[in-house]
């Protein structure tokens, strides 16, 4: 079993540094998660987790992938994809959002609402519809800027390219 490193995310997947969570716990009361297990964790499965911190008014942010998910504690919740920089809004005030999410093992379609970037250490959002910004001042800026660094790094741009099909019209 791979030794786990003081800096690196916790196991449990809360999104803390090892170090600040189940380094703490006895290790009697650590359950890490079967590698069986970790593979089917899905975009709704994460969807889900933020959803309800964003209905408990609980700020967590996490990694999936090419997405990004956060909560805050106002309760509105985001989910965020990178690639394509899309987003769109999971949970305002603590009431979740229906958000149609149409997943597979070999496709993820979701029907984006937004487009986000990080400037001056905001994050802003912008409407396809209505084509109006939003500045998002509770959003963890810092913490999206750096994994969006992160995984562009960790993944060529071929393959990051690769992420998002075209869309075929039917006749």
């Amino acid at each position: 079993m791979k030794k786990i490193g003081r800096n690196e995310k916790c196991p449990c997947r809360s999104g803390k540094k090892y170090k600040h969570c189940c380094a703490l716990k006895p290790q009697a009361m650590m359950k890490p998660m079967a590698p069986e297990n970790a593979a089917r964790v899905t975009l709704k499965d994460a969807v889900d987790h933020i959803g309800a911190a964003a209905g408990a008014k609980k700020q967590v942010f996490r990694e999936l992938g090419v997405f990004l998910l956060f909560s805050t504690l106002a309760g509105d919740a985001w989910l965020l994809e990178i690639t394509e920089s899309d987003c769109i809004q999971l949970a305002r005030d603590g009431r979740l959002i229906d958000v149609p999410i149409d997943e597979s093992p070999e496709t993820i379609v979701v029907d984006w609402t937004h487009t986000f970037a990080v400037k001056d250490r905001r994050l802003e959002v912008v409407s396809y519809e209505e084509k109006t910004t939003t500045i998002l001042p509770d959003a963890p800026t810092g913490a999206i800027h750096s994994a969006i660094r992160r995984i562009r790094k960790r993944h060529s741009p071929e393959l990051l390219d690769q992420v998002h099909l075209d869309t075929i019209e039917a006749p």
